[in-house]
């Protein structure tokens, strides 16, 4: 048998043991690993705690942010500059730092050989975290030199990353490579692609050379990077890794080919429909994402529904409301194609649905699961031999009910953000007679939900906090 699945095995046991269910487990009764692991991702975890770190950071920014932005976004301002640089510390800062981290953990057990070069690794975060901060500072006070030395900066830091994870990729043997491996390969590709439109819009802010355009090649922007990088990642990751979270064997798993096939053809119609203006082909590309994103639902369905362990944990409930609102993401976008720029509020509804409640809560419930994993191996690994010894649980090293608040606070956050919304939606199609305190009713609802979404994060920050320094629950 090996190595990889060796330490497959022994993660599957380690998590049933973590929430103390019954499974295959060790004699001493303690977890043997935490997620699967390759010798190089264990040597040293300094490199995805740099990452993990930076990516809390960069998400309670972000909360901050939302609750200033609260009523741009009320009143359905997704493309305004403001509004724009603080989405970039959800996307770039929150979710493409912690997909990097992951990486490097993952990318190894995925591949069965180490990361093609630590250093460049290194030189990547060292670029690419400030260069989050600079860049979202710069798009949202419109200060020029922050936006030319944060994209400078996060350019090159994306760039390293992606011919990283590109010749690691590559080492793979042909006859070897799965659908996980096919996921990885199609996201890194989107994410160069994600780099060119965002340079094509900054460089726009100066000079207006795509006129009217502009609002196309940002939806371009948004899809390639929302579905094209990080949903397309998540669907080839949790591949792997949902079965081992759920104790989950057996089930027909061709629909993550479906999805990764529906998804990429769906993004490639959409950004060349919008391109080309042709209204068959974008709309080809709506349906395709859908179809996408319904065998998706219909993958982790199957997991679920063969799964041993029957009690969801704390990260699996995060997954399953980002799901929720990810369908619900879905079913909007053929409102916001079909009315467009006329109704720009139906289009900041998709985007909050889909991109803060569902990715964003997503890659919190999958960080519940990675980060104790990884840090219970790495303080109790070489003790879990020694049966006098009473160890904790990965379960053990945060509070579930402090989780179970903050999930309820997030997910009750995006719900405000699009009451208010829908108050504003109501004032504008006149519904509601008088106006004004439309307006304030909604900017106050709005900024009520981004204020328990900030509480939420800050929760979660405290319990990663609690894990890292090794509190128990």
């Amino acid at each position: 048998m090996s190595a990889p699945v060796m330490h497959t095995t022994a993660m599957v046991a380690a998590a049933a043991i973590a929430e103390k269910e019954p499974s295959v487990a060790p004699a001493n009764g303690a977890p043997t690993r935490g997620l699967p692991t390759h010798p190089s991702s264990t040597h040293s975890l300094r490199l995805q705690a740099l990452h993990f770190t930076a990516a809390i950071a960069y998400l309670i920014a972000g909360g901050v942010g939302l609750v200033w932005v609260a009523p741009d976004i009320a009143m359905g301002a997704f493309a305004a500059p403001r509004v724009a640089g603080i989405t970039h510390l959800f996307t770039l800062g929150w979710l493409t730092m912690t997909i990097f981290g992951a990486l490097y953990q993952l990318l190894p057990v995925a591949l069965g050989a180490p990361i093609r070069s630590r250093a460049v690794a290194h030189a990547s975060f060292w670029t690419f975290a400030p260069g989050v901060a600079f860049f979202a500072a710069g798009v949202a006070t419109g200060g020029g030199a922050l936006q030319h030395m944060g994209i400078a900066l996060v350019s090159t830091g994306v760039l390293l990353a992606v011919g990283n994870f590109a010749a690691t990729l590559a080492g793979k043997p042909a006859d070897t490579r799965d659908v996980t491996w096919a996921g990885m390969a199609l996201a890194t590709a989107f994410l160069a692609s994600t780099l060119v439109l965002g340079i094509v819009l900054l460089h726009n802010l100066h000079t207006g050379f795509i006129a009217a355009a502009r609002v196309r090649v940002l939806a371009m922007h948004l899809h390639v990077a929302a579905v094209g990088w990080v949903l397309m990642m998540i669907v080839g990751v949790s591949h792997r890794l949902l079965p081992m979270f759920l104790l989950a064997h057996g089930a027909n798993t061709r629909w993550t080919r479906h999805a990764l096939a529906l998804l990429t053809t769906g993004v490639l119609s959409l950004t060349a429909g919008l391109y080309t203006q042709l209204a068959a082909v974008t709309w080809l590309g709506a349906v395709l994402m859908m179809g996408g994103v319904g065998c998706y639902i219909r993958q982790v369905y199957a997991f679920h529904r063969v799964r041993i362990r029957k009690r969801l944990d704390p990260g699996m409930r995060f997954v399953a409301v980002a799901l929720g609102f990810l369908v619900a993401g879905a079913l909007t976008g053929p409102f916001a194609l079909a009315t467009g720029v006329a109704h720009p509020r139906v289009a900041t509804a998709y985007v909050l649905l889909g991109l803060l409640g569902g990715l964003v809560l997503y890659v919190i419930g999958f960080f519940y699961k990675i980060v104790p994993l990884l840090a219970w191996t790495h303080r109790y690994g070489g003790r879990s031999g020694r049966g006098d010894e009473k160890l904790p649980t990965v379960a053990d090293m945060f509070s579930p009910r402090v989780a179970l608040v903050q999930l309820v606070l997030m997910a009750a956050g995006v719900l405000l953000l699009l009451g208010g919304i829908v108050v504003s939606s109501l004032a504008a199609l006149g519904v509601v007679v008088d106006a004004g305190t439309a307006a304030t009713v909604s900017a106050h609802v709005a900024r009520c939900g981004a204020v328990l979404f900030l509480v939420g994060s800050l929760l979660f920050a405290g319990q990663i906090t609690r894990v890292v320094f090794g509190g128990t629950a």
